[in-house]
């Protein structure tokens, strides 16, 4: 049985891997607000690692910048052999942990033979773990439904969870809904089968010696704290892309570390170097400004700030003040609404 590592102490609280959202730029992004908080790539496939390497293409997949770290790199597969050279290759690159893909319910990922229709086959999934595991000395975790399909009962869950753990696996991520492998988009699959956060707390009370983490609909840091009294660690998923600056006190109440950022404003200056940095290597900055929609989330200003940004990457995707225009923007809102409040408190007080 290979030694499995302990979980890294920032899976504490962690960003889940999203397809087309966690991309190296969206992670620096929340790296900005949150200093300690786990960061995860989008799914890369074993099969993807091992051509890109054959190609001399691996920095189009695997490349990061060191400011991102903590990262995991979450894979997909099914064929141990082939987990095996992609988990050395991410080792190699540099991450700080692997997780495999036990839960994206889509068409392409079940045709490939992997991601939530492996819960249905616990044995293989621990072989691969197993394999995955000895070929690095990092830590790898999992990350899998509560169930698939008819695959559904607590009980199953539990025999899934003990035959891993048997093989030495010890870090558990549980998207607390099942998913059906037909019928239902992925986006539905995180929608319609019902939330049940109290699967996976019933879980850990089954495996007090596992690390249990949840996911699913964790939508404001009181929900994460709360569930962290039940669980150890918590996964928070689409809020991060709506919500982006909850995560700005993620280190002071979670980890009891000083926030980066006093405020929303204060963060676009550093957002501003990274734009120029992109266009300085003939990128785009639309590769990070697409992100950072969500950064003024139910604030003063928000929805002009989302306009500004999204027409502006259209029509003048190369000018270099785009954020600093969007600064104006928002900051003449704030002082709109300031002078209505006051406004109004002076007619009250007539």
């Amino acid at each position: 049985m290979s030694k499995f590592l302990p979980p890294l102490a920032s899976s504490r609280l962690s960003v889940a891997p999203m397809m087309d959202v966690t991309d190296r730029y969206f992670r620096t992004f929340i790296r900005l607000l949150s200093r300690r908080c786990l960061l995860y790539t989008e799914m890369i496939v074993d099969n993807t690692i091992a051509h890109a390497h054959k190609e001399g293409r691996l920095g189009k997949y695997l490349d990061f910048d060191p400011f991102e770290k903590p990262l995991i790199a979450q894979l997909g597969g099914s064929d141990k052999k082939s987990l095996f050279e992609a988990a050395k290759i991410l080792e190699d690159y540099g991450y700080d942990g692997i997780n495999l893909n036990v839960g994206c319910p889509s068409d392409r990922v079940q045709t490939g033979s992997f991601g939530a229709c492996l819960m249905k086959e616990p044995a293989l999934v621990a072989d691969c773990l197993v394999s995955i595991q000895s070929a690095v000395s990092l830590p790898v975790s999992v990350k899998h439904r509560i169930g698939v399909d008819e695959f559904d009962s607590e009980e199953y869950l539990h025999k899934f969870v003990q035959i891993l753990s048997d093989a030495g696996v010890r870090h558990f991520i549980v998207h607390a809904r099942k998913a059906w492998l037909k019928g239902l988009s992925p986006s539905e699959n995180r929608k319609i089968p019902p939330l049940r956060r109290d699967v996976v707390h019933r879980l850990k009370q089954a495996f007090p010696h596992l690390f249990i983490e949840t996911n699913g609909e964790i939508k404001s840091l009181t929900t994460a704290i709360q569930e962290l009294q039940l669980v150890d660690g918590v996964m928070i998923g689409r809020a991060a892309q709506d919500n982006p600056w909850l995560f700005s006190q993620v280190d002071p109440l979670i980890f009891g570390q000083p926030a980066p950022f006093e405020s929303r404003l204060d963060v676009l200056p550093h957002l501003q170097e990274i734009c120029l940095k992109l266009l300085s290597s003939g990128k785009r900055q639309h590769q990070i400004l697409r992100h950072i929609l969500g950064l003024f989330h139910a604030e003063p200003g928000a929805k002009v700030f989302r306009r500004f940004i999204t027409e502006e990457c259209h029509k003048t995707p190369n000018s270099p003040d785009i954020l600093i225009r969007s600064l104006e923007l928002i900051t003449a809102e704030y002082r709109r609404i300031a002078n209505t409040i006051q406004q109004s408190s002076e007619i009250s007080e007539v």
